[in-house]
Parts: structure tokens; C-alpha cells; sequence
């Protein structure tokens, strides 16, 4: 084989590999859903938030239908205010119920969506009352550790 058609093929390969990292660097810190559409946004409260992020997923049945994009402090009721841009297909009940979840045992915290059985969706602008916090794996071993000092 002649040099020069080895070092174009060598070339080639890893302009595709320098894309195909680009492309997983995009998919892992959820830079790629920049191009989708905008959807409408929803509030909810937390007493706590664990690692949850900016542009971290929001999730109904297993489904990816929107992200998480800003996150503030209440001062007046001392609760994390979660705002999360749903796409525009989807609507949930007035009552629907959100979570803070953690894909497998120590992956990324996303909110996971419970849809309630109200005759009235949820519109732009909307609160959801029902809310879950994070569960934050240092206070539960804490919490277990505490218990069982006290029973010795």
C-alpha cells in the first residue's frame, strides 16, 4: 500500500475519532439538547436538592421530556425553587407529583415527573405541590450509623 493513502485512511480516523468525542462530551453534559425547542416552564419547591444541576433531565415514565433550568433559593420559605422547561408535547395534571431520583447507585440526580388523575393540566408558570427531596446518601448513613449507636 502506498504511504500517502496510509496517512490520509490514519488522518481520517481520527478526524472521526476527535468527532465521535466531541459528539460523547456533548451527550454527557447535556449540551446536545441546546437545538431542541423550547417548551413551557413549571416550578416546584425542594426541601433539599441534593446534586441536582442546571439542564439536568426531567423524566415522566422512563421518558426524557424536558430539563431542569434554573435553580434559586427561596428566603422567605427556605426551600430550593426548581424551574424546569417541559417540551411543549407533553401536559400533566394540576396534581402531578415531582421527585429528585439518582440514575443507578451514584449517577446524576434528575426530576422524575408522577402524573396525578386531575381534570386540569398544569399550565406555563404553574407550581407543583407535591414534591420529594433528594435522598442524600451521607445523612442516610449517618442516620443508620446514629441508630445503631444508640441501641449498643
Amino acid at each position: 500500500m502506498n504511504t500517502r493513502t496510509i496517512e490520509i485512511a490514519v488522518g481520517f480516523f481520527v478526524a472521526a475519532a476527535v468527532v465521535a468525542l466531541f459528539m460523547l462530551a456533548l451527550k454527557t453534559s447535556n449540551l446536545a439538547s441546546y437545538g431542541q425547542a423550547e417548551g413551557y416552564e413549571i416550578k416546584a419547591h425542594f426541601d433539599n436538592i441534593g446534586g441536582l444541576k442546571v439542564r439536568s433531565p426531567v423524566s415522566a415514565g422512563g421518558v426524557h421530556i424536558g430539563k431542569v433550568v434554573s435553580i434559586n433559593y427561596d428566603t422567605k420559605d427556605y426551600e430550593a425553587v426548581v424551574t424546569m422547561s417541559i417540551q411543549p408535547d407533553y401536559q400533566f395534571p394540576k396534581d402531578t407529583a415531582a421527585s429528585i431520583l439518582t440514575s443507578g447507585l451514584l449517577g446524576e440526580q434528575y426530576i422524575g415527573l408522577d402524573p396525578g388523575g386531575d381534570e386540569e393540566n398544569l399550565q406555563p408558570g404553574d407550581l407543583i405541590e407535591i414534591t420529594q427531596p433528594a435522598l442524600v446518601l451521607e445523612q442516610v448513613i449517618g442516620q443508620f450509623l446514629y441508630s445503631k449507636a444508640q441501641e449498643e
